[in-house]
């Protein structure tokens, strides 16, 4: 448990400190394959390096499965409002991957899936976020009191792959959080704006057309990478719309 608090608190700071993601999709001819969110988190760890709190910390490689820990805290999470079990429950197909050595100032992480239809998988980079939701109230232990409820989602992404074309397209669902979001995003910008946000997409055949200039692709054509400004994809999330089509 100790490692789960320290990792729910070190997700929160991510999402407000310099960040640099990687989306990185692996999709098969029958339309399985993999979603991840990466996060090098090496240059945060050498700002943090000097905190007493994580000089104590023992090295850590582990992965968190986070149908097992529902499963496990469902105790809990039965006492919270349903809209807020159902946004937990967006969880469950993930897990992740923690990489955490303080004297070495490395810290990785992974949110994964694998998936049998693109479609099905919840918007990763939101499920990240909510991952923090799993903290437990301060001054009370895990087991005696529910989670702290994660911010409403102001958006949705929505994965789809049929015949030759795959696309990722995010809405606004609630513009007046979204506007209190972006508001919020004001202080940190100093920290955001050297953050990127790069799409590494891996298809079974070779790129014929994409929507975006700027993208990069592998030597055999079939692997796509697009960087983005983070805090831009954060302030106009619904410009940042991809669409790949595939050879036949």
């Amino acid at each position: 448990m100790k490692k789960l608090k320290l990792l729910v608190a070190l997700l929160a700071a991510i999402t407000v400190l310099a960040c640099n993601f990687t989306e990185e999709v692996y999709i098969n001819e029958d339309g399985s394959g993999k979603l991840s969110i990466n996060f090098d988190a090496n240059e945060m760890m050498a700002m943090m390096g000097s905190l007493d709190s994580l000089k104590q910390e023992k090295a850590i490689d582990s992965t968190i499965v986070f149908k097992d820990l529902l499963k496990e805290k469902r105790d809990s999470i039965s006492k919270l409002p349903l809209a807020e079990q159902e946004k937990l429950k967006k969880l469950e197909p993930f897990s992740m991957h923690m990489v955490m050595k303080p004297e070495e100032q490395v810290m990785r992480f992974e949110l994964f899936s694998e998936f049998k239809n693109i479609e099905k998988v919840s918007d990763a980079f939101n499920a990240f976020q909510s991952a923090s939701s799993l903290t437990p109230a301060p001054g009370a232990s895990a087991g005696q009191s529910p989670p702290i409820p994660s911010p409403k989602a102001t958006t949705k992404v929505n994965y789809k792959f049929d015949d030759n074309t795959f696309s990722r397209n995010t809405i606004i669902i609630d513009q007046e959080l979204f506007q209190k979001s972006l508001d919020s995003l004001a202080g940190a910008e100093m920290f955001l704006s050297g953050s990127t946000y790069t799409f590494k997409y891996h298809f079974p055949r070779r790129v014929k057309n994409v929507n975006v200039e700027g993208a990069t692709f592998s030597m055999d054509g079939k692997t796509m990478i697009y960087e983005v400004n983070f805090l831009d994809m954060m302030k106009t999330p619904e410009a940042i719309n991809l669409e790949v089509e595939l050879e036949d």
